[in-house]
């Protein structure tokens, strides 16, 4: 019982995914070969207000659920990094048709051949967390 609140959060979230098409292959297609606007639109909406989202947190220096105070500490600058990373993030995307949370949409939805893509993303998260200390970071 006590986690509904994430199950209920992952309802809505695969629900608004549905509603505005992100997990749609073809609007990802779109996007990647510039022929559309439409999931610009919605990853541009998603910074936007995860922007002021982070604004607010640290103006109104609001907790945690747990009372905690959130505290955001800065990240090591590195173009190369953020570029290679970025870079194999893309690809993964362009490629498998989905990011994470499109791709489990598109399983709920009935699109099974998302269970490769789903399967070998957890391959490599679990290969990264194996290589993750010999890796530059």
């Amino acid at each position: 019982m006590r986690f509904i609140k994430y199950l209920l959060v992952g309802i809505f979230f695969g629900i608004l995914m549905a509603k505005s098409e992100a997990f749609s292959w073809y609007r990802i297609q779109e996007m990647f070969r510039f022929q559309a606007f439409h999931m610009y639109g919605i990853i541009g909406t998603a910074v936007v207000l995860g922007v002021i989202g982070t604004w607010l947190i640290k103006k109104l220096k609001i907790n945690d659920i747990h009372g905690e105070k959130i505290i955001f500490t800065p990240k090591e600058k590195g173009f190369y990094r953020y570029f290679l990373g970025g870079s194999i993030f893309g690809l993964g995307w362009a490629l498998g048709g989905a990011c994470p949370g499109p791709m489990v949409v598109s399983i709920g939805y009935g699109v099974l051949s998302m269970l490769v893509v789903f399967f070998f993303s957890i391959v490599g998260t679990f290969l990264y967390g194996e290589v993750r200390d010999r890796l530059p970071h």
